[in-house]
């Protein structure tokens, strides 16, 4: 027995002395980090592998995994006395933020939270490298200087945001290099092929969708980051490989709802990171290029939620691979690139350890200032708008974001009206929700509804507009009172109700829901028509654009499909029993369109941009859940189009359309029945070719007269000379015809984001659904030379050719996925303009 229980004793030893040896990355990889490029699976498998050592300091925690399937981690750092005490820590981050009230927050004796985040964009990998061997240095024994830190940090390592995209890249530059690399800037493994690695699967760009959350990855990891609320988040990234280091502090503009503490606190972890770097007599740069404006970076919304929110930018990019000649002459290698970054992770450890304190107290009052509406303008903001549905888009981001909304018993108020620009009464279009800017959340909610963007400065990063209201396109008003609101969220939409018929239903088509009802419908083979023109029936109104499932000639089963297809999307059918309306067109009037079920093909791949691609992939894969085929621009010439009825042409520059063979053969396809949708580069493509569009050419107005220095330019001012020609994303009001298909689900007005200052001619032979007039903008940033151009323009229009069609989209209602108000125009294309 005794001998047993020695053996047990020595054994538990054994296991203990082996836990404690941690591997480094060089042990556990076979190779010294920067000799190669890593995988994602063994960069998971590596802070596994150092979890199993050292159970007491490290945690993984699988928080989701991309669309391709790799897995999405974070590792939880920590002493063991911290991570025995991991929940409580989260805990008490979310009572400082008051969104947990069971007990009063620690402001003292709890650790800061140092959230590090690497390999956003996938074709900037030296970041995951680096994210290992700092793992490896915070709990490597033989490091005391870490164990210090960690006495007051708890650091959370997500060591890769985008593994599809880190995986496109390393996979192929694996391929491309030989037994030695080539450091010849102009060598193939230097040259990344389209899409490159910097998106994810559907071709987004991660790193601008924090706060809209389109996208599978940015929704698992938002949903942490919002479990822990961190006190300071770095994400790290990587710019041109001729460009040296950039760290905070961040350049202007910053918005206004940053705090002192925050701007404070960037210029500490400069000067510290500085240090790091004079020493080791590195460059980089500060205060330029990357501004804290647009909430939707991994530098700026950990900042609006009261974090210390840091973009750091080491040279490199999809350019550097393992290493390459820079125009100084100089070699810069991934193993530079992978210290630079270590460097600067730990420097931001040490300086958050020794402001730990005050981290916390600054987070706390960031959070306690929101819920007392100090420095809140607008007081309540309120949306109106006819159906539940159309505000169904609004509540699920203020869900996402925390921010707390409900309702109004007392309507009688005024605010600014966001579609009139003036103060005005409050009028309730049917239902409505109302948010107070006295919460926690106050200071977000400021940022996503600010009917004009505070600019300190002009030279931005990014669109420099996004108020929710133009972006969901629903009616609001931003109120200087604070009006009682009910915080218990509003009850979620009408409970569904099947409603059965003998001869057919009507289903509302005035918001994304109705779209998503109408593409599955048609997937399941469901055959639907829609009215063009309003008509009342029983005593109610119609809108141009209802859907009419009627029994005749439709699926045996077409009343249970319908029923379930509309319980699925919580939008409640109408049930009617005779063709025969109050007021209108009959459902047998030639006014009631059919609907074929359309064949879609998108051109993507070389010639095309892979955003503007991948937000239309996205948008049928994963929005609408209709399918679409995919085919290479390239490839234009030799294409059958006999099986497509709608080709879309995204966002691109097209040298296939240089070709008149080319060009004869869409027309033709157009002039047999086909669609075609062009969309903003597109569309400036088909003006050049005889399509029957042409840009808008603006001539010098009589009377202006010629500066005669006007080239007389300073060399210092040469970031800012252009910005007179510059619209980095602004909103306009686009006026449109809601009788034409395009604009079905509309009001008279849309709004639009611009980002290219181009408008085109009015059709003479088309119809000009969208267009600008004279005062069309609304909020952001446009160059003083463009702002008075942007106007008596066609923005949408189709243009018949034959049996076909021709859509012309010049703005993207896609964009990024969060403009929601524009979805609705681009399924009218697809499904009902030409049918």
């Amino acid at each position: 027995m005794r001998k047993y229980i020695f053996w047990l004793a020595f054994m538990a030893v054994a296991v203990s002395a082996a836990a404690q040896q941690v591997p480094s990355p060089e042990q556990f990889l076979g190779y010294p980090l920067g000799s190669r490029f890593t995988p994602h699976y063994q960069v998971v498998n590596y802070c596994k592998a150092v979890a199993a050592a050292r159970p007491d300091m490290v945690k993984t925690e699988k928080y989701g995994e991309t669309y391709e399937h790799r897995e999405l981690m974070v590792a939880y750092v920590g002493l063991p006395a911290q991570l025995q005490q991991l929940e409580e820590i989260r805990l008490n981050n979310l009572r400082m933020a008051g969104r947990l009230k069971d007990k009063a927050a620690d402001t003292t004796g709890l650790p800061a939270v140092v959230w590090l985040s690497y390999n956003v964009h996938g074709n900037e990998p030296s970041s995951s490298e680096a994210a290992m061997q700092t793992l490896y240095a915070l709990v490597n024994p033989d490091n005391k200087q870490t164990k210090q830190w960690l006495e007051h940090t708890l650091v959370v390592i997500d060591p890769c945001l985008n593994p599809d995209g880190r995986d496109r890249y390393v996979n192929w530059f694996n391929s491309m290099v030989g037994k030695r690399y080539n450091a010849n800037p102009e060598a193939r493994e230097h040259d990344e092929p389209w899409p490159g690695g910097r998106s994810n699967h559907y071709n987004f760009d991660l790193n601008r969708d924090w706060a809209w959350q389109t996208q599978q990855e940015s929704q698992y990891r938002v949903t942490l980051y919002n479990r822990w609320l961190p006190q300071v988040h770095v994400d790290f990234h990587e710019q041109g490989y001729n460009d040296p280091y950039y760290f905070a502090p961040a350049a202007e503009p910053f918005h206004e709802a940053i705090t002192p503490w925050q701007r404070d606190f960037q210029v500490l972890i400069g000067r510290n990171n500085a240090s790091y770097f004079d020493r080791e007599g590195w460059l980089y740069f500060t205060h330029e290029r990357f501004d804290l404006f647009y909430p939707s970076y991994g530098d700026t919304y950990p900042m609006y939620n009261g974090s210390i929110g840091m973009t750091f930018e080491q040279g490199g990019h999809s350019r550097g691979g393992l290493a390459v000649v820079k125009r100084d002459g100089d070699t810069l290698t991934l193993t530079d690139r992978v210290a630079h970054h270590y460097t600067t992770g730990l420097s931001t450890i040490e300086v958050s350890a020794g402001q730990h304190k005050k981290l916390l107290s600054e987070f706390k009052r960031f959070f306690d200032n929101g819920n007392a509406g100090k420095n809140a303008v607008y007081k309540t903001y309120v949306l109106t708008a006819n159906t539940p549905g159309q505000l169904a888009g609004v509540k699920k981001l203020l869900q996402l974001h925390g921010i707390q909304y409900g309702v109004l018993n007392n309507k009688t108020f005024r605010g600014w009206n966001y579609f009139t620009g003036k103060d005005e009464s409050f009028k309730d279009e049917g239902v409505h929700l109302a948010i107070s800017a006295y919460q926690p959340q106050g200071n977000m909610l400021k940022v996503l509804f600010e009917p004009v963007s505070a600019l300190s400065d002009s030279v931005t990063y990014d669109i420099t507009a996004w108020s929710i209201p133009y972006v969901y396109n629903v009616k609001g008003y931003a109120v200087k009172e604070r009006l009682a609101v009910e915080n218990t969220p509003p009850a979620t939409d009408t409970a569904f109700k099947p409603v059965n018929s003998a001869y057919g239903l009507l289903i509302p088509y005035n918001s994304l829901t109705g779209a998503k009802v109408l593409a599955s419908l048609l997937s399941n083979k469901v055959k639907v028509r829609f009215s063009r023109l309003p008509f009342s029936f029983k005593g109610r109104e119609y809108a141009r654009g209802t859907l009419i499932v009627l029994k005749g000639g439709n699926i045996p089963e077409w009343n249970t499909v319908t029923n379930n297809v509309c319980r699925r999307f919580n939008l409640q059918p109408e049930a009617v029993e005779t063709g025969f309306v109050d007021k209108g067109a009959d459902f047998g009037s030639s006014d009631i369109g059919f609907i074929h079920a359309p064949k879609v093909a998108v051109l993507t791949g070389e010639q095309t941009s892979s955003l503007g691609a991948g937000e239309v992939w996205g948008f049928f894969d994963q929005v609408l859940d209709y399918p679409v085929t995919l085919l290479n621009a390239a490839d234009l010439a030799d294409i059958n189009l006999k099986h497509i009825d709608v080709l879309i042409l995204p966002d691109g520059y097209y040298r296939a359309l240089n070709d008149k063979e080319v060009n004869n053969k869409l027309k033709t396809f157009v002039r047999e029945g086909g669609k075609i949708i062009a969309m903003e580069g597109a569309v400036s493509k088909l003006a050049d070719g005889e399509w029957g569009i042409k840009s808008k050419e603006e001539e010098e107005k009589e009377g202006d007269k010629k500066d005669d220095y006007a080239n007389l330019r300073k060399f210092s001012n040469r970031e800012r000379d252009w910005m007179p020609n510059a619209i980095p994303g602004a909103i306009f009001k686009v006026e449109m015809d809601d009788t034409h298909p395009l604009a079905y689900g509309y009001g008279s007005d849309y709004y639009t984001l611009k980002q290219d200052p181009t408008v085109y001619n009015f059709l003479k032979d088309g119809w000009n659904v969208g267009v600008l007039k004279k005062e069309s903008y609304v909020s952001g940033f446009v160059g003083s030379k463009l702002k008075p151009k942007i106007k008596d323009g066609l923005v949408f229009g189709v243009q018949d050719m034959g049996r076909g069609s021709v859509v012309y989209l010049a703005d993207d209602p896609l964009f990024r996925h969060f403009w929601e108000g524009g979805k609705l125009l681009f399924s009218n294309a697809v499904f009902l303009v030409g049918q």
